[in-house]
């Protein structure tokens, strides 16, 4: 009991903070039972490929009371959260990638929800062209393009950091720069299910929203989306709610 109560005392410490500073959490080992609980709901999670694993019941307990068997890497291994679950935002190659990403991050996102956001020395002239832009989407509203293609050629030196890249990625979210001003990125992804939007996106989507809400960041939307994706199981799901 004393230890379960322990758990909660950290939960209400990141309850109290959500919205208030910024949490990321770094997972470069295994973590489960109680303890995932924390650093799924911090704003950003980052897993490292193959060392890291995050479930609240492991193998062993599934395969007694389920008979399934499944290896912690498929349950939930970096790749697993990045892509299946969206419980993780970043898969890194190692510690030191994972550290990396954090810094990264942080060079988009204030300290506290008081303060503006970063902001870095603009090199990109501000009346740039880019006439490439007329080219990219096609004509044929039936043809698909990469939206990253896009948002390359519109923000500063061509950088888009993307958030979730694996999960639902027929809604492309992330960090970028106009003029040096740090900015997020909410953008319909044509290449994937003609950027319909699910259930998994629309959840993707708000909680990204969210946090920029919370942290003075503004926002830049490319649309383009055929609507909400049909199925008795996105209706089952929950799309009402969620979309």
């Amino acid at each position: 009991v004393v230890s379960l109560g322990g758990y909660a005392d950290i939960f209400l410490r990141n309850t109290l903070a959500s919205g208030v500073v910024p949490q990321i959490s770094c997972i470069m080992g295994p973590c489960a039972g109680g303890a995932v609980y924390s650093p799924a709901i911090t704003d950003f999670n980052i897993m490292v490929k193959d060392t890291s694993y995050m479930f609240i019941t492991g193998p062993d307990v599934i395969k007694t009371v389920t008979h399934e068997e499944v290896t912690k890497e498929e349950l939930g291994g970096a790749v697993t959260h990045n892509s299946v679950s969206g419980v993780a935002h970043f898969a890194a190659d190692s510690d030191e990638h994972a550290l990396r990403i954090v810094r990264e991050l942080l060079s988009f996102i204030p300290s506290n929800n008081q303060e503006d956001p970063p902001r870095a020395e603009a090199s990109d002239p501000i009346d740039r062209l880019e006439p490439k832009l007329n080219a990219i989407v096609p004509e044929a509203s039936n043809r698909p393009y990469d939206i990253r293609d896009v948002i390359n050629h519109v923000v500063d030196d061509g950088y888009f950091f993307e958030v979730q890249q694996m999960f639902a990625p027929n809604i492309s979210v992330g960090f970028a720069r106009l003029g040096g001003r740090s900015v997020g990125i909410v953008a319909n992804q044509p290449a994937y299910l003609a950027g319909v939007l699910d259930i998994a996106a629309s959840v993707k989507g708000a909680r990204f929203v969210r946090f920029c809400d919370c942290f003075n960041i503004p926002l830049v939307t490319f649309e383009d989306v055929p609507g909400f994706l049909p199925g008795v199981s996105q209706e089952h799901g929950g799309i009402i709610t969620h979309g």
